[in-house]
């Protein structure tokens, strides 16, 4: 069976908004998984209109929200928690993505939902976890790895720049919920019961630099000057470097091999010790690199360096993606009718999967009465729902 139906039949009630949640959610349904997003009536999630917009969406919630359902709902009145509760009696999991103690003041927290099903999966990503001084902070990515040490890592001889990538959001939060969701189905297949999954978004940085910290530490150090850890520009073989047409090339020559095979093309020679040298021996390795690398382009080089085992690839700009052999080869870029780049579900597989859902991102409320009725709504409740303003629906485009 391929993953695309791994998780076929489990379905997951999204409560989140914005990046790490529907990241998580968005790999939950490419593996087959029917995950039904809800959402505030009007507004929906921010993400939605954050430029900019591909027919009036915007573009990053099309790409991590594809192949799920929407279901527009007031979680802030009785009635809405009341809904919200009757779906939780069909769904495996629940992922919510609000500050601790938001979903126990509406009525749908973890025991509320324990009350209607018995083995249900909350699963709650937040900043910086359900509990300790810092639970009820409001944060964001930026803060979460300045918070657990990442971010002071980053820096060089001036100020950390922030990523283009959300690695908090995304990793911290979005995948290391999908791995708790996964590990926590396992155990309630053998055990059974309800779980409460706390995710936090720190911890979840935290948990990719151990490593790094443990270096530090094995060295006495609380932590390195500017540029001189190994992986963050102590080491010349470890950089990147810019060629003569100003485009960017990354060396990973770390290990004695990989240097040794290195040196002959861009004119130094390799010692066994270079790795362990100190700031002298790099600074006059950088410069050597430096100066030999800037003298062809971009191209030019790879085609020396790609011949050889020496870890060297270019650093490719967005619009180059689509050309690279290894991304054509292995088909993880989707394209739409328009090509690359403009497909309406997102331009990229997950490493799962090669074939997601057909669905794409839905329009807010989509699903509304759908969900409903397979909740065992009939359509006069459903319609005392809509005219109550709990429930919306897209409009119908015969009457805009």
């Amino acid at each position: 069976m391929p993953l695309t139906q791994a998780l076929q039949g489990l379905r997951v009630l999204d409560l989140t908004r914005l990046l790490p949640g529907p990241f998580g959610t968005l790999i939950l349904a490419d593996l087959g998984a029917d995950v039904v997003k809800i959402e505030q009536p009007g507004a929906g999630d921010y993400l939605r209109m954050l430029p900019p917009l591909l027919d009036g969406v915007g573009a990053r919630f099309r790409a991590v929200n594809r192949g799920k359902r929407s279901v527009a709902l007031d979680l802030g009145c009785v009635a809405g928690r009341e809904v919200l509760l009757r779906l939780a009696r069909d769904a495996d999991v629940v992922v919510e993505g609000f500050r601790p103690g938001v979903v126990d003041r509406l009525g749908i927290g973890f025991s509320a939902l324990c009350e209607v099903n018995p083995d249900t999966i909350l699963c709650s990503i937040s900043g910086y976890g359900q509990t300790g001084p810092l639970a009820a902070r409001a944060g964001h990515d930026l803060n979460y790895l300045a918070l657990s040490g990442l971010l002071a890592e980053m820096a060089g001889e001036g100020l950390p720049r922030p990523l283009p990538v959300q690695i908090a959001d995304l990793v911290g939060g979005g995948l290391f919920g999908v791995v708790a969701i996964l590990a926590g189905l396992e155990q309630q297949r053998r055990q059974g019961g309800p779980l409460h999954l706390d995710i936090s978004m720190t911890e979840g940085v935290l948990a990719l630099i151990g490593a790094e910290l443990a270096d530090l530490l094995a060295a006495g150090k609380g932590r390195p000057g500017p540029g001189e850890a190994l992986l963050t520009g102590g080491l010349a073989t470890y950089s990147v470097y810019k060629t003569a047409d100003a485009n960017l090339i990354s060396v990973g020559a770390l290990e004695p091999k990989f240097s040794a095979g290195l040196g002959p093309l861009v004119g130094f020679e390799a010692r066994a010790d270079d790795m362990l040298a100190g700031p002298e021996r790099q600074r006059e390795l950088r410069a050597q690199i430096a100066k030999t690398l800037a003298t062809r382009n971009r191209d030019v080089w790879m085609e020396v360096l790609g011949s050889h085992d020496v870890c060297c690839e270019p650093a490719l700009a967005p619009d180059e993606l689509a050309s690279h052999p290894q991304h054509q080869a292995r088909g993880v870029l989707r394209t739409g009718e328009t090509g690359w780049g403009l497909s309406a579900d997102g331009p990229v597989h997950t490493p799962c999967t090669r074939s997601g859902p057909e669905r794409v991102a839905p329009q807010l409320g989509e699903h509304s009465r759908e969900v409903l009725r397979e909740a065992g709504y009939e359509d006069p409740q459903i319609e005392a729902l809509v005219a109550s303003c709990v429930l919306a629906e897209p409009p119908d485009p015969d009457q805009q």
